[in-house]
This record gives C-alpha cells, structure tokens and sequence, in this order.
C-alpha cells in the first residue's frame, strides 16, 4: 500500500513537471526530480539500483544527453568505490581483520571501560582498511558479540553490552569520516571538496576531520559509561576467552601476510600522495589488482567480482549525477538565493551554526547519507561562495560532518539497525544517551569549523 501510494504522487509529480508540455522552468524541472528520486530513494520503493535507473532515464530525457548522464559513471571517484570493495573484501576474508580486532581488544587488559574506549580505536583502525560503514559494522557486531556471549558466563554484562553495542551504532559512522576513503559517504565528499579545495589530499584530509572525531569519541566513551556503568569483569578470564579465540585462529597464514602488505603499500602510496602525485582512486585500483595478481594475489577475480557490490556502485553514481544536476541547471543557485535572504548574513559563525543544526535536523529523516549529500553538499559549496566570512570547503566539510552520524532512532542507517539486531539495546537506550551526543556533535562540529579549520588551516 505504501508502495503504491508513493509512485503514484511521484509519478504524477512527474507528468505535471517534467514532460515539455508543462512549460515548467529548468529549475522547477530539477526540483520535481529532487523530490521524485528522493521519494523512491527513502520510500524505498524499489532496490536503489533499480530507482537510480530510473533517474538515468528521466536526466537524460529531460536534462542531458544520454551520453553525458552516463559519463557520470566512469568518474574517477565511482572507481575508487569500486576498488575499495574488492580491497576491503579481501581484508575481511582472509581472517586478518578479525584477528587484529581482538589483538586491538586485548588491549584493554580485560577491562570493561577499557573494552569500550579500545572499541572506538579498534573501529577508528578499520576505517583505514574498510570503506563500507555496514561492512565494519557487521564485523565488529560479531566479534563483540562473540565476546560477549562469553563473558556472560562469567558475569553480567548488560551496561557493557549496551555501550559497545550503542558505540558501534555512532563511532562506525563518525570513524568513516577520518579518511578520505573511510567509507561511500566519505569517498563522495572527498570527490567534491578535490574539485574545490587545492591541496586537498589523504594526509590533510587526516589532519582536518581527525580532531573532533577523537573528541567526540573521548566524550562518548565517558558519557557511555556514565549512563550505562559497566560492570565488574575478571579481567583475567576475558583475557583468556580473547587469547581462546586467537589461538583458533592458528599462525598468521600466508593471504593474510599479502593482503597486510598490499594494504600497507596501498597506505603508503596514499600518504604520499603529494610526493609521486598518484591520484587516490588510481592507486586503489592499483591496490584492487595487486589482490587478484598470480603469485602476489589472494584469490581469483571470480571470487573478488562477488565482493563488489554493484547495486551500490550504480546508486553512487546516481548521487553525484543528482549533484550534477542540480548545479548545473542552477536550482542550488535558487535554494542559496533562498537561505541568503533568510538568514543573518552579518553574523557569519550564527550562519554556518544553523545549517549544522539544520542539517542534523533533516538527518533524522534521512536513512541513506549519500541521499542527503547530493542535496547538502552542493548548497554549501553555492552558500559558501556567496557568503562572506565563509568558505565554500569550510561550510560543506561542516555540514557533511553534521549530516554523517545518526543519534535517536534505529531507523538512521543500516549500522543502527545490524547494532540493534543483536539485542544487546533497546530504542529507549539509545534515546537515553542520543540528546547528549546529538547535542555534543552540533558542538564540537561548530567549535571546530569556526575555530580549528579557520585557524589552523585559513578556511
């Protein structure tokens, strides 16, 4: 019924916009198409391949050339993503990520509240090596849980539980955002801002968004367990379940000892990125081969094509033929002219504090990130420009920082909803400790954006 309901207002939307029959202007045309592709984005209507299918065909009859839509697609930044998964995949499959999980978690001694904070740092670790948000999520969620499950053969472990498990619904989205490739959401942004910003590269990038992500991260951590205590553990004994399940795993084993080479080569040519000038999504692709390379690979290109997820790639590429759109038809131009004229223009921080609140604001509908970026990024690069005080990198690095993580609902993002699956919290548990962080993230968002990237970097 829902179903039904939707594509009937988007197709109706449709035929009173888009066709030339309407005499509609090319910017209420890319409104209509905002609001449509939105509708079957977040109504789920369809898979978001098949919606992002849709949106080919509707810009390339009524927008570009069926060629030009398409050339959306052999981006550089699509590529990237496409590597990544082969990347990533490879990491997880040969056991190496879960075997640096628990040595990252024996870390803590056996302690709970060191269990938690090393959590953040062990999810902060798989960013570099992880660029899917659910991929991360799912992995930790099963190593915790695994922990867990022993653990409470020892002793009760409910407020752990909920603080590891509640942990993994805020820092794995928030640890995307460290690295340039952290995560989709990430990579896109980086997209954007590389065409904007000059020297933009993955060191900087470290430098620029590191910072509040440890902040927030020392503050959840003291928050989690001011709200949810955790209990008394026998240290020793959790050391033996985590070294249990390390003896297992056996010796490191020859893939794992290639693929920890090939991502530390990978690192490395992105670090130093200013040095052989090697563009990041050439070097992922270079990383991507290397691991179906005879002799230096892992496995055959039969068994890495099933890692990547092609539905994703496609929807990708539909978000930044969205961005495309919307620019150059000059319908972000008439969203800013809007904003310009509501907002306070003397008072450049008042500004740039209320498109953060604003854009946590419309977070909590949004379940898919790269949905909202298509929309927020672009709007901030165009306010930016327009604004003095502000630069165009500085209010969209803001607003994608507040637009990434979701805080009250499970419903925000599919890590939310693989965190809950394992019963570890309910939804009153996350709203108990969500305001806080909420409210934390607005600040620390827009003390760093005023203060840290104006001072420290001159945006």
């Amino acid at each position: 019924m829902k179903n039904t309901i939707l594509i009937t207002v988007a197709s109706i939307l449709y035929l009173l916009v888009l066709p030339d029959y309407t005499g509609a202007s090319i910017e209420m045309k890319a409104f209509a198409t905002l609001i449509i592709i939105q509708i079957l984005w977040i109504g789920r209507v369809f898979p978001l391949a098949q919606s992002s299918i849709i949106l080919i065909l509707i810009l390339s009859f009524h927008f570009f050339s069926y060629e030009e839509t398409l050339s959306y697609i052999g981006t550089d930044i699509v590529w990237l993503l496409f590597s990544t998964f082969i990347i990533s995949a490879s990491f997880i499959s040969t056991g190496l990520a879960r075997r640096i999980s628990l040595a990252v978690l024996r870390l803590s001694r056996g302690s709970g509240k060191g269990l938690v904070f090393m959590s953040y740092v062990l999810m902060f670790l798989l960013s570099l090596m992880i660029p899917s948000n659910v991929g991360k999520g799912s992995l930790v969620a099963s190593v915790f849980d695994s922990l867990l499950g022993s653990i409470k053969k020892i002793t009760d472990a409910q407020n752990l539980g909920k603080s590891l498990f509640i942990g993994i619904a805020y820092i794995v989205s928030i640890s995307g955002a460290l690295v340039a490739t952290g995560a989709s959401s990430t990579i896109y942004t980086f997209g954007i801002l590389n065409e904007n910003v000059d020297g933009l590269s993955y060191l900087k990038w470290l430098l620029l968004f590191f910072p509040p992500i440890l902040v927030f991260a020392l503050l959840l951590g003291v928050l989690s367990l001011a709200v949810f205590p955790a209990e008394r553990i026998d240290q020793q004994a959790l050391l033996r379940v985590m070294d249990d399940e390390a003896a297992d795993m056996g010796k490191l084993s020859r893939p794992e000892k290639k693929v920890l080479l090939i991502i530390g080569f990978v690192l490395l040519l992105w670090s130093t990125q200013q040095i052989h000038d090697i563009s990041i999504p050439l070097t992922g692709l270079l990383g991507a081969a290397l691991t179906v390379m005879p002799g230096i690979g892992i496995w055959k290109w039969e068994e890495a094509r099933k890692s990547i997820d092609w539905d994703m790639l496609l929807f990708f590429a539909a978000t930044i033929m969205v961005s495309g759109m919307l620019v150059e038809t000059g319908t972000i131009g008439v969203a800013a002219d809007f904003l310009l004229h509501t907002l306070p223009l003397d008072e450049p921080f008042v500004i740039l504090v209320l498109l953060i609140c604003l854009t946590a604001a419309i977070r909590l509908i949004f379940v898919n990130v790269l949905g909202l970026l298509t929309i927020i990024l672009p709007l901030g690069l165009t306010l930016g420009q327009a604004l003095d005080g502000l630069s165009p990198a500085l209010v969209t690095m803001a607003v994608f920082l507040a637009g990434v993580p979701g805080f009250l609902f499970i419903t925000q993002s599919p890590v939310h909803l693989i965190a809950y699956s394992y019963n570890h919290f309910t939804e009153k548990d996350l709203l108990k400790i969500g305001g806080f962080a909420l409210a934390a993230w607005v600040a620390i968002v827009s003390l760093t954006a005023g203060f840290y990237w104006r001072i420290v970097f001159g945006l």
